[in-house]
């Protein structure tokens, strides 16, 4: 077996995926089975400057050559080979965000990310215009909020992009997106699968009298669907990706995607009526459905499947960093009594300590929020815990409140979706850190949704993995060979999971959870404004 993956690598019989998570750079280079062969990985984190979330040019690239150089360095340590060339690679990101450049290429402000919720009075303006929700995170909420603030960057704009559109540019020289990836950008109209004309006509009439030198659709990305040709590795690009002068150029990539198109393909939900829950540092779930929803609502996004379909979108700014921080916290209190625990059994035993609590949390209540959740209304966010005095405060109560809180708001957004406007879902797929402890998240979830949750084997490999089937799929995809056929027959046949159905114990123990926890958020408003 490992000559024959030697055989692969030396003869780039490979597909490599490498995606931009909020804390974490991963790549994942797949053989012709679509196995995982070799990963790579790299750690960063964004950081908070001018009350704007970025990272700067030198996090990006210092990310993107350490998580490279850690794939070469597995592969040479698994196979004794130098990695030199790739059947094709694709690229993902965190979805959306403001990447804006001049006409030499010079980025004209600090990359702005998904994180950031200044975008308030901008969408407010393009909602009710297109008639179409806008979320803060959209890159176009980002563009007319600097023209609403008179930012002088914007008149010397001549292409603006996402992280992954960015870094694809570099590297190829193409200003394209995957459609899922540009359905964050700007809206999609799935008949024609590009950005909707109307819309396009309505900004550029809205902006008019400023005067400026361009229209919308001559500084966006080209927009790509799954499987097509996004151009090829440059001589530039391959120094860029791996200094060592070891990889060459003239690699097949294919369009660049987001973070929740990767986790749609590695959860094999991207056909009518399956849909996905990928819990992370933020948490968001992906629905694609049968038909438009009845009306605009604020709190669910209109995005599309990486093939072009229609998805109805909940994501939430806030997950798992306040569950992190306390589980942190309780690595440091075992540390001063000289105990040194594994990370991962630590989370283990507390999350499973969570499953013996009480289902409402015994009055306990916990906000996550790091930063803003336009979700329940929040331009920022204050990580919280309330309590009353008779409340039941044990351990297995606190856990089950943070584990709660960091899925209560995606529960909130999804109650629109499911309740009102009655979308059937067949199959939900869980995917991401929350879901590492077997049991535990997946137990939970389903009590959010009163749906059973499936995580199957390859969920632990992630968005890096389902952007190295996207890059894969570009390559082998047979005549009129769609997306969902693809996965169904090559990708996921013979794919085992485990599926838990919600306890009716835990559905009502949550809903009286979140009962409360939508009261106390005037509590969580006042810490946001008092604590500046």
């Amino acid at each position: 077996m490992s000559e024959a993956i030697k055989n692969a690598i030396r003869e780039g019989r490979t597909a490599l995926g490498i995606e931009f998570g909020s804390t974490r750079i991963k790549a994942v280079l797949v053989d012709e089975s679509h196995q995982p062969i070799a990963m790579g990985t790299h750690d960063w984190e964004n950081r908070l400057e001018n009350n704007i979330w970025t990272y700067s040019l030198e996090d990006i690239w210092n990310g993107l050559q350490g998580c490279y150089r850690s794939l070469t360095e597995d592969v040479l340590a698994k196979y004794g080979e130098t990695l030199t060339t790739i059947g094709s690679i694709g690229f993902s990101g965190m979805m959306h965000g403001y990447m804006a450049f001049d006409e030499a290429g010079e980025l004209l402000v600090p990359f702005r990310t998904w994180r950031n919720t200044m975008t308030e009075e901008a969408c407010k303006e393009l909602t009710p215009l297109f008639n179409f929700n806008i979320p803060q995170r959209w890159s176009i909420a980002h563009l007319y909020q600097a023209i609403l603030s008179g930012e002088e960057h914007v008149k010397d704009i001549t292409f603006f992009t996402t992280l992954a559109g960015y870094i694809h540019w570099m590297l190829s020289g193409e200003k394209v997106l995957g459609i899922g990836e540009a359905s964050g950008m700007f809206p999609i109209d799935s008949t024609i699968f590009d950005y909707d004309q109307k819309m396009l006509a309505q900004f550029d009439e809205l902006i008019a009298p400023r005067g400026f030198g361009w229209k919308l659709a001559e500084i966006l990305p080209k927009v790509l669907v799954a499987g097509e040709k996004a151009g090829a590795l440059t001589e530039a690009g391959a120094k860029l990706l791996d200094p060592s002068g070891n990889l060459k150029a003239g690699i097949p990539m294919c369009p660049p995607e987001g973070d929740a198109g990767t986790g749609m393909v590695a959860t094999n939900a991207v056909k009518v009526r399956t849909g996905n829950i990928s819990a992370g540092t933020s948490i968001f779930s992906m629905v694609v459905t049968e038909k438009a929803l009845s009306k605009v609502h604020e709190e669910i996004d209109m995005v599309t499947t990486p093939d072009g379909y229609p998805v109805a979108m909940v994501h939430c700014n806030n997950c798992t960093s306040d569950l992190n921080a306390w589980v942190n916290l309780f690595d440091e209190f075992a540390g001063k009594f000289g105990m040194k625990i594994d990370k991962n059994e630590l989370y283990g035993t507390l999350y499973r300590e969570a499953l013996t609590a009480d289902t409402d949390c015994g009055g306990l209540i916990s906000y996550n929020y790091f930063s803003g959740e336009p979700v329940t209304g929040l331009n920022a966010g204050r990580p919280m815990f309330v309590r009353t005095p008779d409340a039941k405060f044990s351990l297995a109560n606190f856990m089950r409140s943070n584990l709660y809180s960091a899925m209560a708001t995606l529960k909130i957004g999804n109650e629109i979706l499911l309740k009102e406007e009655n979308v059937k879902v067949d199959a939900l797929m869980g995917h991401g850190g929350l879901f590492k402890t077997p049991v535990v998240g997946q137990q939970l979830m389903a009590a959010a949704f009163n749906s059973p949750v499936t995580v199957m084997d390859t969920a632990s490999e992630g968005g890096a993995w389902g952007m190295a089937v996207l890059a894969a799929y570009m390559q082998e995809k047979g005549d009129g060979e769609t997306l969902p056929e693809y996965l169904s027959n090559r990708i996921f046949a013979g794919q085992t999971g485990t599926t838990i159905a919600p306890k009716a114990e835990d559905v009502a123990g949550f809903d009286a959870y979140v009962a409360r926890y939508k009261s106390t958020l005037i509590a969580e408003k006042a810490a946001v404004e008092g604590l500046n």
